[in-house]
């Protein structure tokens, strides 16, 4: 049975590849990349000859087919221009139009920015949240990062060049004045890591250059804010009607409030 190889390529230096990548990507009768002028230059360095079609954010949908076609055949590899395909990149609706149309699908794993910032960050990072990139609207920005202020995990972004200063004052601006680690051309020559305050990291990347990804510190210590009475009674009433126990429904409210569940229970006792 032919099949769609995820293939983690370097993100920066070329020595990342890994040995199963290189056989894979000389073996399978047609590589998928995000960009062949890109590819080509890993593919080149490695001695690699497999033909080669684009497949990005342009074309994706009217590409389709025609990599679905030749996976009928033979195997194929798909590639993003850096690390895992289908994270933040185009490669998702391949991989998943694959699976819907019984194709094996197999990732060939390496190189993560996230995992390499994150590691690198030197903050508590046992778990994170990853949101690729913010939005580019300054009001869509602010109103995504809102429902990130009481997040307790590391938060993870990439960022373009162009917009990493709007992105730190944007998280300066609404989550305080954190303490991050913006990391800049990951594995490549002029890696750089900045280790310190959402404001210093503002005023240090004046003028940037290069690729980021950008971890920043969760919050501490926050706790839900109590809601209105009117709110948690209607909260209450749902469950109940939706037939669960008075145990469980007051469980599910406390944990999303911070209210106790004995205030709760008073409360459903009091559910007409």
């Amino acid at each position: 049975m032919p099949t769609l190889y995820v293939v983690a390529t370097p993100i920066g230096n070329l020595e990342d590849i890994t040995f199963r990548a290189v056989r894979v990507l000389k073996e399978v009768s047609l590589i998928a990349a995000e960009d062949t002028r890109h590819t080509r230059k890993l593919l080149n360095a490695l001695d690699i000859r497999t033909p080669m079609t684009s497949y990005f954010e342009h074309n994706k949908l009217s590409k389709l087919d025609f990599i679905l076609d030749r996976l009928s055949e033979a195997d194929v590899a798909l590639v993003s221009d850096a690390g895992t395909p289908g994270i933040a990149d185009p490669g998702f609706e391949l991989i998943a139009a694959a699976i819907d149309h019984g194709v094996k699908v197999e990732v060939i794993p390496g190189p993560s920015s996230v995992a390499t910032a994150v590691a690198l960050s030197g903050l508590p990072a046992g778990e994170f949240r990853f949101s690729a990139f913010l939005p580019r609207k300054a009001a869509d920005r602010r109103q995504a990062l809102q429902k990130l202020t009481a997040e307790s995990a590391a938060l993870v972004f990439f960022e373009a060049p162009h917009r990493v200063t709007k992105t730190l004052a944007a998280l300066l601006e609404i989550l305080g004045d954190r303490r991050t680690a913006v990391c800049r051309e990951l594995t490549k020559l002029h890696e750089e890591v900045f280790r310190g305050t959402l404001s210093a990291a503002l005023e240090h990347f004046a003028e940037p250059r290069g690729e980021f990804v950008i971890v920043v510190e969760g919050a501490k210590n926050i706790k839900a804010a109590p809601v209105a009475d009117d709110e948690v009674a209607d909260r209450l009433k749902a469950l109940k009607s939706a037939g669960l126990p008075a145990k469980e429904a007051t469980a599910t409210v406390a944990a999303d409030t911070g209210l106790s569940r004995r205030e709760l229970y008073r409360a459903w006792l009091k559910l007409k």
